[in-house]
């Protein structure tokens, strides 16, 4: 354990820290030949596709509250860091129990292991929470936690470990609608005394990352490659209609929320993703486009719906950093649902009672996935 010493050095530290934030093409005349199911029919007799559904998902799906000690401490020094890194989630599996069928994960690269076994704010003094009892972290491999050395505790410390709930969840419940999982490359340096400086994602990173997707999950993954069928692009084919929701049952897809450049590398050598298992966030002028990520509905609303009414699937934030649980404001909720993005993040799929308003994520009937009322009508019914 590092000395008290050079541990109390980090908060005073901490001013600076931050959170990390993170003309449209007209339709393809074209045919999809994909492994997978299409209809472009909108009747309520249709078979309902996959861009046509909305799904609320968990930002952050991993995270366990912060230490409290380390909390109050963090506050001494940053009140609005403190504030927004003071949330937390249910297991992965108990969110999936709720009908949550969207997940986060924030992945480090650790191939030999021990990076991060022992977090700067682990050892502020006795009253800190336990942490890797196990010492799981020591192991080789992705590690699964929010900023090193200050919000380290995670439900699943290592992806394996993500995966295998996944894993043992959908085989459980062979049925459900396929499971869209973000998954966010951490490697950002806090260039203070005391932060762990992560790996950068290279090209072994990058193939380590899906070789672990594959071992996993080979059976439930559905890859870039799934959906381009014989067409020559990616986007050549989700425009001319994506599967069907009931093709894909029991599946999971993978996306990469990832800056362009670091999208452009997990690319590389690979033309139109082929052998990918992660579809990327690149601009939808890319043949490789299908998923966006547009995490501001308010001031993005048009251009979410253009993309949503042209066939892109997109994931936005009905949420950020805590506030609109503090403040009750549902503004940036009524936009994300609005614009018919398919997949909502939200820290709040419950209420924190803490903040004494009724800021809570749902769509209407108090659901967690329904049509997508932008392209569907009133009579659709999704149901697992």
């Amino acid at each position: 354990m590092r000395q008290l010493k050079s541990i109390f050095k980090g908060p005073i530290l901490l001013f600076g820290v931050a959170l990390f934030s993170i003309g449209l093409p007209t339709m393809a005349e074209t045919t999809t030949a994909n492994v997978f199911g299409t209809s472009n029919g909108t009747g309520p007799d249709d078979p309902i596709l996959l861009n046509q559904i909305q799904l609320i998902g968990s930002h952050n799906s991993f995270k366990k509250s912060i230490d409290s000690t380390l909390l109050f401490i963090l506050g001494l020094f940053d009140g609005n860091l403190a504030a927004g890194l003071d949330y937390s989630h249910l297991p992965l599996t108990d969110q999936l129990h709720l009908g949550l069928r969207s997940l986060e994960l924030d992945v480090y690269y650790d191939p030999k292991g021990g990076l991060y076994s022992e977090p700067l704010g682990s050892g502020l003094w006795p009253f800190s929470s336990d942490y890797d009892e196990d010492e799981i972290m020591k192991n080789s491999g992705f590690k699964v936690l929010h900023v090193q050395d200050i919000d380290y505790r995670s439900h699943c410390l290592t992806l394996r470990k993500c995966l295998e709930q996944i894993r043992n969840w959908s085989n459980e419940n062979p049925q459900h609608i396929p499971l869209i999982i973000t998954i966010n490359p951490k490697d950002q340096v806090i260039d203070q005394t005391g932060f762990e400086p992560p790996l950068a994602f290279s090209v072994d990173a990058w193939e380590s990352l899906d070789a672990e997707f594959t071992e996993m999950l080979s059976k439930h993954i559905v890859t870039p490659d799934d959906i381009r069928g014989s067409n020559k692009t990616l986007k050549e084919s989700i425009l001319a209609g994506w599967p069907t929701v009931d093709s894909l049952r029991g599946k999971v897809i993978f996306v990469l929320d990832a800056p362009e450049s670091k999208s452009l590398d997990y690319v590389a050598d690979h033309p139109e993703l082929t052998g990918r298992v992660m579809f990327v966030n690149l601009p939808e002028e890319s043949s490789m486009a299908a998923f966006r990520i547009v995490n501001d509905p308010v001031g993005d609303l048009d251009y979410i719906k253009g993309l949503v009414s042209t066939g892109f699937m997109v994931r936005t934030r009905a949420d950020e950093n805590t506030i609109e649980s503090r403040t009750g404001d549902n503004t940036r909720l009524k936009a994300a649902i609005n614009s018919g993005a398919q997949v909502i993040s939200t820290d709040y799929y419950q209420m924190d009672t803490r903040h004494g308003t009724s800021f809570e994520v749902k769509l209407r009937g108090q659901r967690l996935f329904r049509c997508n009322d932008l392209l569907m009508t009133d009579t659709c019914q999704l149901q697992e």
